[in-house]
């Protein structure tokens, strides 16, 4: 890096001022550039803040060659949207907070990041302060007040001159008070929390929350509090229209702490005061702590003495810290109805794709395969649809996949009842791709496992999907005392009025699809194109649910190679027991994966798998996902993400080829 750190800023608002300001103080970086939607504008800001290079649009401003890092002080829908572009640009990021809207633009934003090997680091400058960390050694070093068991957090403040159309009301500008000022109180509960527990930072087990939303549908005033670990309790409340005390109490086993200013310590330098009220002491010790210069300086030569870690040190925000931020807002805004029109289906673009046309990326590494009857390609990773439960998730994920190159989407009937197919439908038709992806459905689960169940819920299914056919669809559970027969004339029904190319069955024994096969050759029906049972390395010691079918042995794997049929594997990696660290004999804290997994072979397994994964210099999750891809006959993997970073880490399974040989040492057969 030169002796200063290059820096532009995105957007001429307030708080880009503020920031512009700071750096002018800071000695590791300089403003080199703005941007602005107008030359006007950014002329207005360059003359105020003698700002050399004014550019009259963010595109000119992040194709700059002179700028190395970038501030993001535009307004919160449209964070993600420039912050991603601004890494694809590799420049390094400071974005004002919070983050995202929500914790899944969070994670793209962190991906787009990691992806361009950029700094990030969302824009608390509290926490970078030197009150901050000084308020850090007295509770967690020091202990000056024992243990932590209550705080209490305010920022509010009273916008009396505020229109409705104002980011402060705007429910499109995604205004209130939970985004714009109460996330400082809820990051201040997670690191007090955290810190008070051994750790960074903590996040809440529980969050419960009222609030007043006025006629913008945004909320006005609001308060919620957080059960953390160890039974810390966290109170926190926020307003934009009203006045309250902005002040930070920790109450412990020894005494109390106040910050009377904790959000703005010795905001243009100076000094600041932290008061500690000790068990048995009728007067508070008054600690007093320098700052150098104005706090945004501060930040700005923060994030230039972290920009080789790519993150902020503690206690700045880490990009795990970020995320679990704003899972929190996510789930103070859910507790009290606030949903902004930014986040809504017709909408919601500001994802992985950062408002450009879907497509796939030239990053992709994805392979595919072909299943009788569907005439697309269908990805040999297909995104399991059912954990995914509001759109802001789902399509963050759905994007990312997509764009990956993956085509194939499995969901069901009774996924949070119908929530996920919902959602698929939704991100199908808003994003235009029905032609270019391969929708799996599931219908005829048990107890409601007959013909005319199925028939109900296919209808059902598609018309929660929002479509006239599903391209593949399969029965969920088998019903042994139904006919083979029945099943396979009301799937030819079906099939031939157009409801489905393709059908199959999951968690079938193989000897039912057999005689539904032959059924259906002898009687001049289509049969089953595909199986969907469990299939991984693994072997599965106990079913997680009633009725699931493995065919991970022998002779089933000797069958599906006989018969050429694909199997859609479902927990093809054993539902994280080959992710480091989760599986260990010693490690019972999973109660599923110890019921389901944990036995002396595949722990043996395990340790092989490692043993392969230093070998190869890969993950062991992608060796155990090879085993899967490499078998000699059809396979395709259901993997169920929850987060971007399990879908990138997954995705380097694809490159991998393994051996006969291998594959039979992996399996404990030499």
């Amino acid at each position: 890096m030169p002796e200063k750190l290059a820096c532009g800023i995105v957007g001429t608002g307030s708080i880009a001022g503020a920031f512009a300001e700071g750096l002018a103080q800071s000695r590791a970086g300089t403003l080199a550039a703005v941007g602005s939607r107008s030359q006007a504008s950014a002329d207005r800001f360059g003359e105020k803040y003698n700002v050399a290079r004014r550019h009259p649009s963010y595109e000119a401003l992040l194709a700059d060659p002179q700028v190395q890092a970038l501030y993001i002080a535009t307004p919160h829908p449209a964070h993600a949207e420039w912050a991603i572009k601004a890494a694809r640009a590799k420049k390094h990021l400071l974005v004002e907070k919070p983050l995202g809207l929500n914790a899944p633009e969070a994670m793209a934003i962190i991906e787009a990041a990691i992806e361009n090997d950029v700094f990030l680091m969302e824009a608390f400058m509290y926490r970078v302060a030197p009150q901050t960390a000084r308020l850090v050694e007295l509770i967690r070093d020091q202990k000056v007040i024992g243990d932590v068991r209550m705080i209490q957090a305010t920022y509010s403040f009273q916008a009396r001159n505020a229109a409705p159309d104002s980011r402060l009301l705007a429910n499109a500008l995604a205004g209130g008070g939970i985004l714009d000022v109460g996330c400082y109180p809820i990051s201040m509960a997670r690191l007090i929390a955290g810190i008070a527990t051994g750790k960074s930072f903590a996040d809440p087990i529980d969050v419960k929350a009222a609030g007043h939303l006025g006629a913008t549908g945004v909320d006005e005033w609001a308060a919620a509090v957080l059960r953390f670990p160890g039974d810390i309790i966290a109170q926190v409340a926020t307003g934009v229209l009203l006045n309250q005390e902005n002040a930070c109490r920790i109450y412990g086993s020894d005494g109390w702490i106040l910050v009377p200013n904790p959000w703005a310590p010795a905001r243009n330098g100076g000094s600041s005061t932290i008061l500690v009220h000790r068990a048995g002491k009728t007067e508070p010790e008054e600690i007093t702590v320098e700052s150098p210069i104005q706090i945004y300086g501060v930040e700005a030569d923060f994030v230039a003495a972290n920009i080789s870690q790519r993150q902020a040190a503690h206690p700045g925000m880490t990009w795990d810290d970020s995320l679990g931020n704003l899972r929190a807002l996510d789930a103070w805004r859910a507790a009290i109805g606030l949903t902004y029109e930014a986040e809504k289906p017709p909408t919601y673009r500001t994802t992985t794709v950062a408002g450009s046309p879907l497509a796939v990326s030239p990053r992709a590494n994805m392979k595919y395969g072909a299943i009788a009857g569907v005439d697309k390609k269908v990805s040999r990773l297909v995104m399991g649809c059912d954990n995914q439960t509001t759109f802001p998730h789902a399509a963050v994920m759905f994007d990312d996949f997509f764009e990956r190159g993956g085509t194939t989407f499995d969901t069901a009937w009774i996924y949070h009842g119908g929530t996920m197919e919902r959602l698929l439908g939704q991100w199908i038709r808003h994003r235009n791709v029905r032609d270019q992806v391969v929708v799996i459905a599931k219908g005829a689960h048990t107890p409601l496992c007959t013909p005319r169940d199925l028939t109900r819920q296919l209808h059902e299914s598609l018309d929660r999907l929002g479509t006239d056919h599903a391209d593949i669809y399969l029965m969920h559970r088998d019903n042994p005392e139904v006919p083979v027969g029945e099943f396979v004339d009301v799937m030819n029904e079906h099939r031939a009025a157009g409801r489905f190319s393709a059908f199959g069955g999951s968690n079938w024994s193989l000897d039912r699809v057999r005689q539904a096969n032959e059924y259906a050759q002898e009687n001049g029906r289509a049969g089953f194109a595909a199986v969907s049972n469990n299939f991984s390395l693994a072997r599965m010691v106990e079913a997680p649910w009633a009725g699931c079918v493995s065919a991970s042995d022998a002779d089933a794997r000797a069958w599906f190679e006989r018969a050429r049929m694909p199997l859609l594997a479902w927990s093809s990696q054993a539902r994280g027991f080959f992710v480091p660290g989760r599986a260990a004999p010693d490690n019972r804290d999973d109660a599923e994966l110890v019921r389901c997994w944990y036995s002396d072979d595949n722990f043996r397994r395990l340790d092989r798998v490692h043993e392969m994964a230093r070998r190869r210099n890969v993950l062991p999750i992608n060796i155990a996902l090879a085993y899967v891809l490499n078998q000699p006959f059809p396979t395709f993997a259901l993997v169920g993400p929850r987060q971007l970073s399990e879908t990138r880490t997954t995705a380097a399974a694809l490159d991998l080829e393994l051996t006969p040989d291998e594959l039979g040492w992996l399996n404990l057969e030499s």
